[in-house]
C-alpha cells in the first residue's frame, strides 16, 4: 500500500452524539446498572463505516476541545450559546470512546483551544497536498466549504447508501451557490446550529440570488441591498470570518501515518477487552 492511502477523518463529537441518541434501545452493562450506549454505538458505527466505505483508508478521529469555541465566541458572545449542556452519561462516554480508539489502533486528537472543524480542515488540506483522497464523516454543513477540491467528500452514513456522499458538484444544484461561497451564504442566511442569526429578511433563496455568478459579500451591487441589510454589514462580515474554517491550525507533527487502519473488532469485542460489560 502506497503513502497515498485514502483518509477518513471522523468528526468525533458528531459520531458520539449519533451513537448516544440514535439507538432504539440503551446498551447496558450485564448487571443493567451502567449505560454503555455511547462507547458501544461509537465503535459499532465506526466499524460499519470502515467496512462499507473505508476498508483501505487510514481512519483518524478528531474531537472538539472543551475550550475550542472560545476564539469564535470572543468575536460574538452568542456563538453556540444556545446549546444545552450535554447529558452526564454522554460526557462519561467520551473518555471510554478514547480508550476504545486506542485499543483498536485508531489515532485521534483533541487539540487544546481548537474546534474539530478547524483541525479536520487542516488535516484534510495537508492530506490533499500529499495527493491523498479525503472523506469527512460528519453532518456539519460548515465542511461544505472544503468541497472546492473534487477529491474531498463528506460522508453521512445515516442516509441511504446512494445519498451518503456529498461532493462539490452537489453544492450548486442543492443550494444555488458554490462551495467556496458557503461562508458568505451562511453569513447572510444564518446558521442555527452555531447560533448565527443571519440577516433578518434573508433566507436561502435570497442569499443565493445575492451571491449569483460566484459573488462574495464585497461584490454584491449596492442597489440589491436593502438599507436594513447594509446597516448590519459589519456584523455579516464578522459572521463570515467565524464560519470560515482554519486550514492552518497549529498541530503536532506526524499525526497521520498514511497507512490503512487495520480491520476494527466488533463493539462487543472492544467492550469485553476493556472490561466494560
Amino acid at each position: 500500500m502506497t503513502a497515498t492511502a485514502p483518509l477518513l477523518l471522523v468528526d468525533g463529537h458528531y459520531l458520539l452524539h449519533r451513537a448516544w441518541y440514535g439507538f432504539a434501545a440503551r446498551i447496558m452493562s450485564r448487571d443493567k446498572t451502567i449505560d454503555r450506549t455511547g462507547v458501544f454505538g461509537f465503535t459499532a458505527l465506526l466499524r460499519k463505516a470502515q467496512i462499507q466505505h473505508a476498508d483501505a483508508s487510514e481512519i483518524f478521529v478528531v474531537f472538539d476541545s472543551e475550550d475550542g469555541s472560545q476564539a469564535r465566541a470572543g468575536q460574538d458572545s452568542d456563538y453556540k450559546a444556545q446549546r444545552p449542556a450535554p447529558e452526564p452519561g454522554l460526557i462519561e462516554s467520551l473518555a471510554l470512546v478514547k480508550n476504545a480508539l486506542e485499543h483498536t489502533g485508531v489515532r485521534w486528537i483533541e487539540q487544546d483551544g481548537c474546534e474539530a472543524d478547524d483541525v479536520i480542515a487542516t488535516l484534510a488540506t495537508g492530506a490533499r497536498a500529499a495527493g491523498r483522497a479525503v472523506d469527512i464523516m460528519t453532518t456539519d454543513k460548515d465542511y461544505l466549504q472544503l468541497l472546492t477540491d473534487p477529491s474531498v467528500r463528506l460522508l453521512n452514513t445515516g442516509l441511504a447508501m446512494e445519498r451518503r456522499y456529498t461532493a462539490g458538484e452537489h453544492i450548486l444544484p442543492r443550494y444555488g451557490v458554490l462551495a467556496e461561497q458557503w461562508p458568505d451564504f451562511r453569513a447572510l442566511m444564518g446558521d442555527p446550529a452555531d447560533n448565527i442569526p443571519g440577516v433578518r429578511g434573508i433566507g436561502a433563496t435570497t442569499a443565493a440570488r445575492l451571491l449569483a455568478d460566484g459573488r462574495q459579500l464585497e461584490n454584491i451591487p449596492a442597489d440589491e441591498l436593502r438599507p436594513a441589510w447594509t446597516s448590519q454589514w459589519q456584523q455579516v462580515l464578522r459572521w463570515r470570518e467565524m464560519i470560515k474554517l482554519d486550514t492552518k491550525t497549529d498541530l503536532p507533527d506526524n499525526l497521520l501515518t498514511a497507512t490503512p487502519t487495520a480491520p476494527l473488532p466488533t463493539a462487543a469485542q472492544v467492550l469485553e477487552a476493556l472490561d466494560l460489560w
